[in-house]
């Protein structure tokens, strides 16, 4: 499953992004619903390795930029480069070939999880829909991976721990021996225990597999953990782009001071502390 070493050269390029949606509470009686502006002239680049933290509150635009980086939604303004090619317009039928190499991991395990198949069923799903050999081996090495053992392939996901769950999602991801992994917001339901269990995954993961990781958060204690490096979001707008370390240490925008500020401090008078 591993890449040739390109580290450090963009993955991603995106400039001057922008993109909007019909606002689906208004119900004019004549003519389109109005669009409402959700990414506002966003540029930066996504190094190959690198895990790219994206933050913000509810409303942030941090979701929809990250579909749009997987073509799940189409701008309306700018551009995407992937792999040095334009994909910001690639009609669908031009898309397929680009599908298996950008996975995508969701919050909610259940939900994205097929309740009526195997655990095997759902990894090896995708790898025959893009055209797969070896199905079987790539679904054992995945769960190899993900550190579940192989014949957890026989079990249905309400059989399986919410943490156990989102190992499968995280499996069915790189079976595919994706370039680009987004994941959004994926330790949010979990545990304190299992979250740590699958960030140091998917740590290891990226130094194994070369995997590039975007990984969004509305926790910034989070994106410290794992993250290289810090977009933060606003409004629809980038308000701050730096190494995790500097953001932490000397954040510039007054909108970052505030999410480093309401992140909880420890309790001392807790146990374990």
């Amino acid at each position: 499953m591993a890449r040739p070493d390109r580290k450090g050269t963009p993955l991603y390029e995106v400039d001057n992004l922008h993109l909007s949606l019909p606002d689906m509470t208004a119900k004019p009686l004549i003519g389109a619903a109005p669009r409402i502006e959700i990414l506002r002239g966003l540029s930066f680049t996504v190094p190959r390795g690198a895990v790219m933290g994206i933050v913000g509150g509810s409303g942030s635009g941090k979701s929809t930029l990250g579909r749009a980086l997987l073509r799940l939604l189409e701008p309306t303004g700018g551009n995407i480069r992937f792999d040095g090619h334009d994909i910001t317009h690639l009609p669908e039928t031009r898309l397929r070939g680009l599908r298996h190499r950008v996975q995508m991991i969701f919050q909610d395990p259940m939900s994205s999880l097929n309740p009526r198949r195997r655990v095997g069923g759902i990894i090896a799903g995708p790898l025959r829909r893009h055209g797969f050999d070896r199905v079987e081996a790539r679904v054992a090495e995945a769960l190899d991976h993900v550190g579940l053992p192989r014949d957890f392939a026989r079990r249905f996901p309400h059989e399986l721990s919410g943490g156990q769950r989102q190992r499968v999602g995280i499996a069915r991801a790189i079976a595919l021996s994706p370039d680009f992994i987004l994941a959004d917001e994926i330790v949010s339901g979990l545990d304190v225990s299992s979250q740590a269990q699958v960030l140091n995954l998917l740590e290891r993961l990226v130094g194994e597999l070369g995997v590039t990781l975007a990984f969004i958060s509305h926790d910034l204690s989070v994106i410290r953990r794992l993250c290289s490096h810090v977009i933060v979001m606003h409004r629809g707008e980038i308000v701050e782009n730096a190494p995790t370390a500097q953001l932490f240490e000397a954040p510039q925008a007054a909108y970052t001071r505030a999410l480093l500020d309401a992140i909880p401090l420890p309790d001392p008078d807790q146990p374990g502390w």
